[in-house]
């Protein structure tokens, strides 16, 4: 029979690993909204670009596009900003959460089935994580600017 600690310290692993999977759930609805967000912006912006680039004669059509434009580059910074801070946040949590596991294996002397290791390479995931949402981003508002101006 199972004494009252014993049946805590299952229902607290229970939470924990109740936590760990909602946050990798919203971290992967981060890193998706994002992705899809900037290559769709990427396509508008640089259409967008393109247009106002080519209808420089007409300040009307010219000063619309412009300004579409300037609010998908704002709203793409906007959505980056978020997702980075949310991944960022994720992974805290995260590591508050492994630690939490590791200090409780440890205490149960159990710690020699999960390795520290797997921590490290959590954050790793993140920094990963978060350099494809930086590049995705830079790339969404940089080049229908190199559009824009170049053309």
């Amino acid at each position: 029979m199972k004494g009252a600690g014993e049946i805590m310290l299952h229902d607290i692993h229970q939470h924990i690993d109740q936590e760990v999977r909602i946050n990798t759930k919203t971290d992967t609805i981060f890193v998706v909204t994002a992705i899809i967000l900037n290559l769709i912006l990427l396509g508008v912006s640089s259409g967008l670009a393109a247009a106002a680039a080519e209808e420089l004669g007409r300040t009307a059509a010219k000063t619309t596009s412009a300004i579409v434009l300037a609010i998908n580059l704002v709203v793409s910074i906007l959505i980056n900003g978020v997702s980075v801070v949310g991944l960022l946040t994720g992974r805290a949590t995260r590591k508050t959460l492994s630690q939490g596991l590791l200090k409780m294996y440890e205490d149960a002397d159990v710690i020699q089935y999960y390795s520290a290791s797997l921590l490290t390479n959590y954050m790793r995931r993140y920094i990963m994580f978060i350099t494809i949402i930086a590049i995705l981003g830079v790339s969404s508002i940089l080049i229908p600017l190199v559009v824009l101006l170049t053309s």
